[in-house]
């Protein structure tokens, strides 16, 4: 399994220094080690797995795809297939919002998000002393920080971002939360450029401590789960799972697990891709126009003068992710179309 177009997650090393330090277990010749690496006798750990296996997979359709054209220069690679990711939906779905969807009862799946939301809530008032309003549409970034992940690509027009939070008419509250790599010097400054930011902003919140119980009050707690990764870096993704698992509606760059899941102002609402050529800075640029786009003339108009199609939004997302995206379904594939 293949989990990452990233370079960093496609781990490698110098062969011949390898080979003076008997990581072969005999010592190989100059052309042995050529003929089993690149030009240059660099290993990689990705590509020599994948020469070992009849069959290799990505997790996600489209990361399948990404994976067979960045693999394709090289020899002995094998068949590619997908398996997307998913998430174990007994640990991670709210029951009574599965109870209320099942009854087609909006009004009980808008209880019982208020009381996920203060849930989490209490949370972010025990962190910050900010105290948040179960009645306000709740925005919430949150996974591990990477620069590809973009979680800072809110304040990427930060004009527009201060009118957002300043919105009297249609309020907003914004969370984020996940972890740097400690020697990701680039991550660590969007977390503490974030931090630094909204400390002043009684409706922005950055909560640290992201764990599994962090994770759930999260996922409980958000109306809209953003996801804003530079397409098509995102291998899967699996966090707006498990947020549709407990009434989060996922606002997504087209990439990952997204592409198999949302239909737009149905169950999910998609920041259309950019050409990934473009240079990076003006992929940000669009990217970030089309989600203020989306969140200033659908979400938050539907959220605030159109509750029941939100709510049934929600309940569209609940509904939709399971049996699609559930562990039972990647497990069964794992078996039928990889290891069987």
């Amino acid at each position: 399994t293949t989990h990452t177009p990233e370079k960093a997650g496609n781990e490698e090393h110098d062969a011949f220094y390898l080979n003076e330090m008997g990581f072969f277990s005999k010592d190989l010749s100059r052309q042995e080690i050529l003929d089993e690496t690149d030009e240059k006798g660099i290993l990689n750990y990705t590509v020599a797995a994948m020469r070992m296996a009849k069959t290799a997979n990505g997790v996600s359709k489209l990361h399948a795809e990404v994976s067979k054209d960045m693999w394709k220069s090289y020899k002995g690679i094998p068949t590619i297939i997908p398996i997307t990711n998913a998430q174990n939906f007994e640990y991670w779905h709210d029951k009574e919002l599965y109870a209320a969807s099942a009854k087609n009862d909006l009004k009980a799946i808008a209880s019982r998000k208020k009381e996920l939301k203060q849930l989490l809530f209490t949370e972010i008032a025990d962190q910050t002393g900010k105290i948040f309003k179960e009645d306000v549409i709740t925005i919430i970034w949150v996974r591990r920080f990477a620069s590809y992940k973009r979680a800072d690509l809110l304040l990427n027009d930060i004009e527009r971002f201060k009118a957002l939070v300043k919105n009297q008419e249609k309020p907003v509250q914004i969370v984020w939360a996940g972890k740097p790599y400690p020697l990701d010097q680039g991550a660590v400054e969007t977390f503490n450029y974030l931090v630094h930011y909204t400390k002043e902003l009684e409706n922005c919140a950055v909560l640290t401590g992201y764990e599994l119980a962090l994770s759930k009050l999260l996922k409980g707690g958000a109306d809209i789960w953003l996801n804003t990764p530079r397409r098509p870096r995102e291998a899967s993704g699996t966090s707006g799972m498990s947020g549709a698992m407990n009434g989060a509606v996922s606002l997504s760059i087209f990439d990952g697990w997204i592409c198999e899941f949302a239909k737009h102002g149905q169950n999910a609402f998609i920041i259309e891709p950019v050409d990934a050529n473009l240079p990076t800075k003006e992929q940000d640029r669009i990217d970030c126009d089309n989600m203020y786009e989306i969140i200033e003339k659908e979400v938050l108009p539907l959220y605030y003068d159109k509750p029941e199609k939100w709510l049934q939004i929600v309940k569209n997302s609940i509904d939709d992710v399971t049996p699609a995206f559930e562990s039972s379904r990647m497990a069964d594939e794992y078996y039928q179309n990889l290891y069987k």
